[in-house]
């Protein structure tokens, strides 16, 4: 992103006045349609963080359930630390979707009103359909991606549920404690990544359909 893009980016998100930073950026010749790109390319990546994380999360809790000797403290501590990360990719993910929500709102309302600007009849149609078509992806990318934040949830409350168990119980009872939990765990994230993946692939054809 150009500097004076970047600059316009960090005033109007603190100042959280999201329509005139909307029509700051038009000055510029940045579009609701190019940041709606954006932050859908944004949302992918962050649900690609969120994958990343939840998985080194599994295989810090699998390394800790095989434990055989050696220091409990360090093994909790990266327990931990992969929670953290967890929770902070999984927060970026709805934040994400937040932001493509808002510029969705303004887009398709905008492109709403200009319908009534054109003077060919032919052409209005046509705009209208390709609005319809696009809204209607969008849509479907929405739940898709919301379903996936959604099966985060309990993922997330069971390392949390794991981290504080730990926490207070950091001996060697605790390692078969959480071999019962390992397998429930292991299914919620596989189905979690599973969903992020769906919600990946929606947003391509969707930034497809937005770019046609």
């Amino acid at each position: 992103m150009p500097y004076l893009l970047a600059i316009l980016l960090s005033v109007f998100t603190l100042t959280g006045c999201q329509s005139a930073y909307y029509s700051a950026m038009e000055k510029v010749g940045y579009h609701k349609r190019d940041i709606m790109v954006d932050r859908v390319e944004a949302a992918q990546d962050s649900q690609k963080d969120a994958q990343q994380e939840l998985t080194s999360a599994l295989e810090a809790l699998s390394a800790f359930t095989q434990f055989d000797g050696g220091e409990l403290e360090s093994a909790y501590e990266r327990i931990n630390d992969q929670y953290q990360q967890s929770e902070d990719a999984a927060a970026d993910v709805r934040d994400r979707i937040a932001a493509i929500e808002d510029v969705s709102q303004a887009l398709f309302a905008e492109w709403q009103q200009e319908l009534s600007l054109y003077t060919s009849s032919k052409l209005r149609r046509a705009s209208e359909q390709k609005l319809k078509q696009t809204q209607a992806s969008y849509q479907t990318m929405l739940k898709a991606m919301k379903q996936a934040e959604h099966t985060m949830t309990p993922v997330l409350n069971t390392l949390r549920d794991n981290t504080l168990y730990l926490k207070h119980n950091l001996n060697a009872s605790a390692v078969g404690s959480l071999q019962g939990e390992f397998a429930s765990l292991e299914k919620d994230i596989r189905s979690a990544i599973s969903q992020m993946n769906a919600a990946i692939a929606e947003s391509d054809q969707f930034l497809s359909q937005l770019k046609q």
